[in-house]
């Protein structure tokens, strides 16, 4: 029996290929509002983050985040995420 194919995304922190349920993934929508997908299911530019505080603060201090859904990311989808890694502990 075959298996099946896990999707692999790249975290903006590290710039390490993880599978896709094991990033948090934030959305830039058609409309331009930016928000944290749980489910990682919503329409619109994806960017991924381990759910590790180092790859956070790698991202924020290279604005990587910035570049790859090309537009300024506001404080408080920063502090969302901080929180949704500080859940997970």
């Amino acid at each position: 029996m075959k298996s099946k194919k896990i999707p692999q995304r790249m975290c903006t922190g590290c710039m390490e290929m993880k599978p896709k349920k094991e990033l948090i993934r934030i959305v830039k929508s058609n409309d331009g509002k930016i928000f944290v997908d749980l489910t990682g299911k919503k329409p619109g530019r994806g960017a991924y983050i381990c759910r590790n505080d180092e790859c956070l603060l790698k991202a924020i201090k290279a604005k990587r985040l910035d570049k790859n859904l090309e537009t300024k990311i506001d404080d408080l989808i920063y502090n969302k995420l901080k929180e949704e890694i500080a859940d997970e502990r």
